[in-house]
């Protein structure tokens, strides 16, 4: 009987321990960042981005992408970045869609400029560079040769 008690006891513990884990993925994973701002970005492709993707700045992550949405008059992808409050985008900052490695997902880096008037929460960066697909670039590597003579 002593042996029973023991074990639920250590079962108890350990569905307790894996409920803190699951709470704390859910309360880390997807969020904004805290105290941030959003800013906007217009791409004509943002293959491969998905919400949650990193923004970077000199290779340092300083926000998240919250949002991908169509404009229907344009067609182009607007997509929505959280901003940590510390960090100030200055106006002529470019952001371009990379790929963060060989086999990782996309990730926007955000190339500051020298405009000393920066960008306002809710605004928007006006220059911006496309996702370039990995496969389309492949293809063309692979169909642009020569041939030899």
């Amino acid at each position: 009987m002593g042996r029973n008690v023991v074990e639920t006891i250590v079962g108890a513990l350990v569905l307790a321990v894996a409920g803190v884990f699951v709470f704390y993925a859910f309360a880390r994973s997807d969020r904004a960042v805290a105290g941030g701002y959003e800013i906007n970005a217009r791409f004509g492709r943002v293959d491969g981005l998905k919400r949650g993707a990193d923004v970077t700045l000199s290779g340092v992550k300083i926000g998240t992408v919250t949002s991908i949405d169509l404009d229907r008059e344009t067609y182009q992808a607007v997509v929505h970045m959280a901003v940590s409050s510390g960090v100030q985008v200055p106006l002529d900052t470019n952001a371009k869609i990379v790929s963060e490695s060989l086999l990782g997902g996309m990730v926007i880096v955000l190339d500051p400029g020298g405009d000393s008037t920066m960008v306002k929460p809710g605004g928007e960066v006006a220059n911006t560079q496309d996702a370039i697909s990995f496969t389309e670039l492949l293809a063309k590597f692979m169909f642009s040769g020569t041939g030899s003579k």
